[in-house]
């Protein structure tokens, strides 16, 4: 009996993509398949970047097709493509940038900037092109996280080339001040000052640029919010009410300029004791998870409040690149996979599809 593509499809529709938790036929991944007797192939090409899981969904696939009747083998060829996807209206796009994700928190001090860079390494680490935006103008951290020196060259004089750090592109106002040097400026010098980092940055061919806002939800934050083409916005917090409160205004911020809430990440969720691995969550239980709840939102991870992070973020090396096999690893790269899944679930942008129209004078 011969197999019919219409069969591998509703194979197909039976097998769900853990990391989308839809089946690969509805989310419009299975293409070119093509039947030769009993040997069927195909390719898997998916909205997201799947390098440390592409085996595992490979293997998948060419297993579910295995089990239909008349199947002698089968080859899934596995890939990805990322797309640039809308953002706020009247806002356009940085050109060499199809997605930016804005990682924000409505207070300090809850680890938003390490979360940041590991989101950004991680989503490296899956086979994605990335960026990171260091849009702390006050207090810049980026370049010692990602342990960069030096300052950025310029061919033009005017454009700026970014810095590289781990694989991935970089801009920080870090790189343009010594690092004791105060910035003592007004917001709207503030906002300029980013803006000039993003526009004039020579960015190349990003699939996700990670921004790494500033704490709180005043001014310059929401300034920064209608100006920058954000696709999707992460919000970081912690536990304990104190920070919930602010997050709650972080994501209320966000959702009032039309930017898309990608989900929620709890730092510091629960401290392992380095010696005798006795586990307390020190500041509070689901505090993310009811906040999460409260809007509608997704819970994209919980992390540990580890010395590690702290130290290898402090050493330039971040957990992700330091320690890739770690469970912490791990968790970001879960996170990161899950953020890149809600990018890829929005709204695509057909801008650049559609040619610009110029009328002259003949």
């Amino acid at each position: 009996m011969s197999v019919t593509e219409q069969q591998v499809q509703t194979a197909l529709k039976e097998l769900i993509d853990p990391n989308t938790q839809r089946d690969f036929v509805s989310t419009k991944s299975v293409r070119n398949i093509k039947i030769d007797g009993g040997k069927v192939s195909l390719d898997v090409i998916l909205p997201y970047p799947a390098k440390m899981v592409q085996g595992e969904i490979k293997q998948m696939v060419e297993d579910k097709i295995k089990t239909m009747a008349g199947v002698e083998s089968a080859t899934a060829n596995v890939s990805w493509k990322i797309v640039a996807h809308g953002v706020q209206k009247g806002v356009k796009l940085i050109p060499g940038v199809k997605n930016i994700i804005a990682v924000a928190s409505g207070k300090g001090g809850v680890g938003k900037s390490t979360t940041a860079v590991n989101l950004a390494l991680a989503l490296a680490a899956e086979g994605a092109s990335v960026g990171m935006l260091d849009a702390d103008i006050y207090g810049p951290s980026q370049p010692t996280m990602l342990g960069i020196h030096g300052r950025p060259m310029s061919e033009d004089g005017e454009s700026l080339e970014p810095m590289i750090g781990h694989g991935i592109q970089a801009m920080s106002i870090g790189f343009l001040i010594d690092v004791d040097t105060p910035m003592v400026w007004r917001g709207p010098m503030v906002t300029q000052a980013l803006e000039q980092l993003l526009n004039n940055t020579k960015w190349k061919d990003l699939d996700y640029l990670v921004v790494d806002l500033p704490p709180g939800t005043g001014d310059i934050q929401l300034t920064l919010a209608q100006r920058v083409p954000v696709t999707g916005a992460v919000i970081v917090t912690t536990p304990q009410d104190i920070a919930l409160i602010d997050a709650r205004k972080g994501l209320k911020m966000f959702e009032k300029v039309g930017v898309p809430i990608l989900g929620v990440v709890e730092n510091m969720s629960l401290h392992i004791c380095s010696k005798c691995s006795h586990e307390e969550p020190i500041f509070g239980v689901g505090g993310g998870q009811k906040m999460c709840a409260d809007y509608g939102v997704e819970f994209l991870g919980g992390l540990p409040l580890d010395i590690r992070i702290r130290e290898e973020t402090d050493a330039g090396k971040p957990t992700v690149v330091a320690e890739p096999e770690s469970r912490i690893a791990e968790i970001y790269r879960q996170i990161a996979r899950r953020v890149a899944v809600k990018v890829g679930d929005l709204a695509v942008d057909h801008s650049a599809k559609f040619p610009s129209i110029v009328i002259q004078n003949t």
